[in-house]
């Protein structure tokens, strides 16, 4: 049975992925252009950092930071293939999973979604005192 540390930090892990994918679905139609791409991709790479960490609580922060940029790269040569678009023609919302073409400019999004996603997740639990050696936890006994 999970820790009450580790199930506060998946919910709260659960619910920043509810409001990030809320977030790209407003971006997806709300945002148009460019800067619309860029939010898209750097939502797309925190919101799979975050369910990496909820599925992962006991990882590594920045393992799993590097991981969600690394799906995001593979999905993303994933769509110099036919398949994405084939895939998304036959069921549609499979589109907002694996897109449906090759754009570059995607991978810092990546990689700044990601990285944010990550800081923010060491962030929050340094201040909850789950960053902190167990040394500094017990007062430096």
């Amino acid at each position: 049975m999970p820790s009450r540390r580790t199930a506060r930090r998946r919910a709260a892990l659960a619910g920043a992925a509810v409001v990030v994918l809320m977030l790209g679905l407003f971006v997806r139609t709300g945002l148009p252009g460019v800067p619309g791409d860029a939010a898209g991709g750097f939502l797309y790479a925190a919101l799979i950092y975050l369910l990496l960490a909820f599925a992962l609580p006991g990882a590594k922060r920045l393992r799993m930071a590097a991981a969600a940029v690394a799906l995001c790269l593979l999905i993303e040569l994933f769509q110099l293939t036919p398949y994405p678009a084939r895939l998304g023609e036959s069921w549609p919302p499979l589109r907002l999973v694996l897109g449906t073409t090759f754009n570059a400019w995607d991978l810092p999004a990546y990689l700044a979604g990601a990285g944010a996603a990550c800081l923010a997740d060491e962030l929050i639990a340094r201040t909850a005192g789950h960053g902190l050696s167990r040394r500094a936890q017990s007062g430096g006994k």
